[in-house]
C-alpha cells in the first residue's frame, strides 16, 4: 500500500510518501509556482511515489475549496482562482488510487488531534498563520468540514478595530491584518524595504520597529478573532501553526493580551493558544491521515 500526501499551501507546495505510522518520508517541496501548478504537482507526486503503485492520496489545500466537487481555488495560485478540478486530475495520474481532499486547516487539526497539541482535548481549533489564514475545527473529537468543506476558514472572521481591505473584497477580516502577506504589505506601506514573510519575521525578532509593529498588529487581530471563535464554539484550546508562529514575543505578547482582554465569559478563562507541535510536516501528516482513514473506513 503506497499512500501519498499533497500540500497545496499558501506559501509552498509539498508532497510526501506516508508511512504506516503517518510519518512523512522524503518531503519534496517548492515555492508556490507562478504557472504550471498542476504540472509541478505531478512532478512532486511522481518523485514521492518512486515508481510504486499509489493506492491513496490525501490533499490538503488552501481555500476556498469545494470538497464534494473536488475543486480547489486557492488565492495564491492565480491560474486556479476560478477553480481547478484537482481530484479528477489526481485520479487520472493515479488510476488505482482513492483521492481525498480537505481544507489545509482541517488537515492541521487532524494532525494535531492525533499526534500533536490536541491529543488530550475533544473541542479545539487549529489556525494556520501563513501567507493567508486558514483553520480547522474539532468538535466532540470529530472534524467539522461544513457544507462545501470550508468550515474553519477563519481568515474572514471580522476583527473589531481594523478596517484593512481584504483580498475577498471586504474590510476588517482577520486575513487582511494577520496574514503574512498582509503584514508584509502593511510594513512596506510604512517604508520597510523587505519582501517576504520570512524576512519580516526575522526583522521583527531582532527588533526592527516597522516589522515588529506589523506583527504586533497581526497578533492583536489574531487574539481578538480567537476570543470570538472560542466563545462561539465553546472551546478552550487553539493551536496556531504557520511561519508567523516563529516570530516570538512580538506576535505572541499582543495575541495573548487580546485573548485575555476579550475572552471574559465564565466558560473561557482557561482558553489557551499554543504553537503547533508538528511544524512543517503537519499538513502532510493531516493529508496522510485523511487518505488512510478513508481507505480503512
Amino acid at each position: 500500500m503506497t499512500v501519498l500526501a499533497l500540500e497545496i499551501g499558501s506559501s509552498r507546495f509539498a508532497a510526501s510518501r506516508i508511512a504506516d505510522d503517518v510519518g512523512t518520508d522524503d518531503v519534496v517541496q517548492i515555492p508556490v509556482p507562478a504557472s504550471g501548478a498542476w504540472e509541478r504537482c505531478q512532478e512532486m507526486l511522481l518523485e514521492a511515489a518512486g515508481g510504486a503503485e499509489v493506492t491513496a492520496l490525501g490533499i490538503a489545500s488552501a481555500g476556498p475549496i469545494d470538497m464534494a466537487a473536488g475543486v480547489v481555488a486557492p488565492v495564491e495560485v492565480p491560474e486556479w482562482r476560478t477553480g481547478f478540478a484537482i481530484v479528477d486530475a489526481a485520479r487520472k495520474l493515479f488510476p488505482s488510487a482513492s483521492v481525498h481532499l480537505a481544507l489545509d486547516g482541517v488537515c492541521l487539526a487532524l494532525a494535531e488531534r492525533n499526534f500533536g497539541a490536541m491529543t488530550e482535548v475533544v473541542d479545539a481549533m487549529a489556525i494556520i498563520a501563513s501567507h493567508r489564514i486558514s483553520g480547522g475545527i474539532i468538535v466532540g473529537g470529530f472534524t467539522v468540514v461544513g457544507r462545501t468543506g470550508n468550515a474553519g476558514h477563519v481568515g474572514h472572521v471580522l476583527v473589531p478595530g481594523f478596517d484593512d481591505r481584504c483580498i475577498c473584497g471586504g474590510r476588517g477580516c482577520m486575513e487582511a491584518v494577520a496574514s503574512g502577506a498582509s503584514a508584509v504589505r502593511w510594513a512596506q506601506e510604512q517604508g520597510w524595504a523587505g519582501n517576504s514573510v520570512a524576512e519580516l519575521v526575522e526583522a521583527a525578532r531582532v527588533g526592527e520597529g516597522i516589522p515588529a509593529a506589523a506583527l504586533g498588529r497581526a497578533g492583536t487581530a489574531l487574539g481578538r478573532a480567537i476570543a470570538s471563535v472560542a466563545a462561539l464554539l465553546d472551546m478552550d484550546l487553539v493551536v496556531l501553526g504557520g511561519p508567523l508562529v516563529e516570530a516570538g514575543p512580538v506576535l505572541w505578547k499582543p495575541l495573548n493580551e487580546a485573548v485575555a482582554t476579550h475572552a471574559r465569559l465564565s466558560f473561557l478563562p482557561g482558553l489557551r493558544v499554543v504553537p503547533s507541535q508538528l511544524g512543517d510536516v503537519a499538513l502532510l501528516a493531516g493529508a496522510g491521515l485523511l487518505a488512510l482513514s478513508a481507505q480503512s473506513a
